[in-house]
């Protein structure tokens, strides 16, 4: 299953930063594929592991995205979707791992009603198979 967001915005941008950040500390779920490497200013990008390798194909690059040095290797490994990206009708996506409760999802809308407060943005959420 995932959950769907629609931004009504601006700021469009930083609000799916906001919303991938999120992510960090939900287990239950992960993300979509967004430009996080257009973000990143390369197509392709260096670190200790080797130059030229894919921005989220090692933990190293992972952590230094979200700024969290704490976040653990099977996380890294686990963040993103393998659902890729999705343009269309939604700004952005949560992928659930098993199908979620009514008291995971409210705890979803409520980390995004925080996330996208100071930023001023609303939202739209849907979530479905």
């Amino acid at each position: 299953m995932k959950t769907f967001i629609k931004i009504y915005g601006p700021p469009i941008l930083k609000s799916i930063k906001a919303l991938e950040k999120i992510s960090v500390d939900m287990p239950e779920v992960c993300i979509m594929d967004t430009p996080i490497q257009l973000t990143m200013g390369l197509s392709e990008y260096a670190s200790p592991y080797g130059s030229g390798e894919a921005a989220f194909n090692t933990p190293y690059n992972v952590r230094e995205y979200f700024g969290e040095e704490d976040i653990p290797e099977e996380r890294c490994s686990s963040i993103i979707s393998n659902s890729g990206e999705s343009l269309g009708e939604y700004d952005f996506f949560f992928e659930w791992f098993k199908n979620p409760s009514m008291e995971e999802v409210t705890s979803l809308i409520t980390k995004i009603d925080e996330a996208l407060r100071p930023l001023g943005s609303f939202y739209t959420a849907t979530t479905k198979k």
